[in-house]
């Protein structure tokens, strides 16, 4: 066949293989789930669908994060409380810091501990260089602290959710920007 200005070189490649495949089956739609407050959306002319506005909460999935409560918040702040145990994740890679972090928060929570500490390092922020040395020797990429970026990532994920009720920075005397203070979930209840 030969190609013009509208037909492509492989007009007739296009032709053979369309020939040779057949058509998937229909599917029938499932019908929608009744959830809540709903909202009508009509697709491509053909059916209405009630989708729900928000997404379903499922049963076992953990509460969110919360704050701790003023008070508590406020002694911490200023150094007044002591963590009942505390984990250094200095010099872990990020896979074996999630490991060691996931296993030692719910190993407290087992033993009934409510405030813990996570030590994961400052980096290269501004705070944590030393005044004597320059600029220039702490900006390489391998000293972004990673682990002090990723861990706030990690306590959202519902597997955390599930031993941690929510965090906060550590007071300097606790390692500063460089700490997480955890508040545990009680074992029996939401709190």
């Amino acid at each position: 066949m030969k190609s013009g200005p509208f037909q492509p070189p492989d007009h007739g490649l296009w032709d053979d293989v369309r020939r040779t495949i057949a058509p998937l089956p229909q599917r029938t739609a499932k019908p929608a789930i009744e959830v809540g407050s709903h909202k009508d959306r009509v697709l491509h002319g053909q059916a209405v669908l009630r989708l729900p506005l928000r997404e379903p909460k499922h049963r076992n999935q953990p509460p969110p994060l919360a704050a701790f409560d003023r008070r508590t918040a406020q002694r911490l702040s200023r150094g007044q409380l002591e963590p009942e145990a505390r984990i250094d994740l200095h010099g872990d890679n990020l896979e074996t810091a999630r490991y060691n972090l996931f296993h030692f928060l719910e190993s407290q929570r087992r033993r009934g501990m409510r405030l813990v500490l996570v030590i994961t390092g400052k980096g290269a922020s501004p705070f944590g260089r030393h005044t004597l040395h320059g600029v220039d020797l702490f900006q390489a990429p391998e000293r972004e602290g990673r682990l002090r970026r990723e861990v706030p990532h990690w306590l959202e994920d519902a597997s955390f959710r599930h031993h941690v009720a929510g965090f906060q920075p550590a007071h300097p005397r606790h390692g500063g920007g460089g700490a997480f203070y955890l508040r545990l979930r009680k074992l029996n209840g939401p709190q």
